[in-house]
């Protein structure tokens, strides 16, 4: 009998890799067994079934996993990494360009330029790959504090930022800062606003588009960490909508100036925000009907 790794299994069924270690360590999995540290199972041991568990998974996340496993050029996982990385980094000052962006994804390096190049640049993008990956494993995890900073981590690991004292990499900031040239929550009132705002979130098993955007806004006008809560808060769009079986949406660097007033007349005039997002939901739509992805 041939085995395989948890890697292996998880990536065959479209789960994470907790889960299929889970699976293994409550004996869910018939004839897997450890080897030291390693499990090894079956290669043609079944999904073990779940009370009460959605059977289905959105056609996208299954093709996102596939995709990202075989690390497969062309597709939906490689036109995704290179818009969402490009446009979410360039709205946020990066000077990247979309070209040069593709290049790093595709080849691991920068390629030859006669312009200078901003260090900071170079691994934030590298960063938001690994965000964009961490997301695709980790989709039916629970929206957490943990989770978020998980993200906020990831995302500034290894930049000059994390380098400062007084810059919190995966932590809420130590300083007041500013979002939109708005005040936003003292720092010592982060951590219980957004257990707070969780709270409410959460308490709803199924979002809707309006109320993942809704969380988007709160979580903006927070402003939990010193820099990068508008990358990380534009991940956890995609993400939520990806566990909420919706159709997610990538905001292009040409929608900047909707999305930003959006955020700011949220409340007010909520037709703005959902407007530009549904717009870019239709150009993410548009992208899963050429890969023939249904929705």
């Amino acid at each position: 009998m041939k085995f395989i790794s948890v890697k292996q299994f998880a990536e065959k069924y479209g789960i994470p890799e907790r889960t299929a270690r889970n699976y293994c360590a409550k004996g869910k999995i018939d004839g897997a067994f450890l080897t030291g540290k390693t499990w090894n199972i079956p290669e043609d041991a079944a999904l073990p079934e779940q009370k009460n568990a959605r059977k289905k998974i959105m056609p996208l996340l299954i093709a996102l996993r596939k995709e990202k496993a075989v690390r497969m050029k062309g597709g939906i996982y490689h036109l995704t990494q290179i818009n969402f990385t490009y446009n979410s980094n360039h709205i946020e000052g990066n000077r990247l360009t979309h070209d040069q962006t593709r290049y790093i994804f595709e080849t691991n390096t920068i390629g030859t330029t006669n312009e200078n190049i901003n260090i900071d640049d170079v691994i934030e993008t590298v960063n938001h790959f690994r965000c964009v990956d961490f997301i695709i494993n980790n989709t039916e995890e629970k929206l957490t504090e943990s989770y978020i900073k998980e993200l906020h981590s990831m995302l500034k690991s290894g930049t000059s930022d994390s380098r400062k004292d007084w810059f919190a990499i995966g932590d809420y900031k130590h300083l007041p800062n500013e979002g939109g040239g708005m005040e936003t929550c003292p720092p010592e009132k982060v951590h219980k606003c957004i257990k707070s705002l969780l709270n409410e979130y959460n308490i709803q098993k199924k979002k809707t588009l309006e109320e993942i955007i809704d969380f988007h806004q709160k979580f903006e006008k927070i402003h939990p960490f010193q820099d990068g809560n508008g990358r990380v808060g534009r991940l956890i769009m995609f993400k939520e909508c990806l566990a909420n079986e919706l159709v997610p949406f990538i905001i292009t660097d040409k929608l900047k100036m909707y999305y930003y007033r959006g955020l700011k007349e949220w409340g007010h005039i909520n037709g703005y925000l959902m407007d530009t997002c549904l717009t870019a939901q239709d150009e993410y739509k548009a992208s899963l009907k050429y890969f023939r992805i249904r929705y």
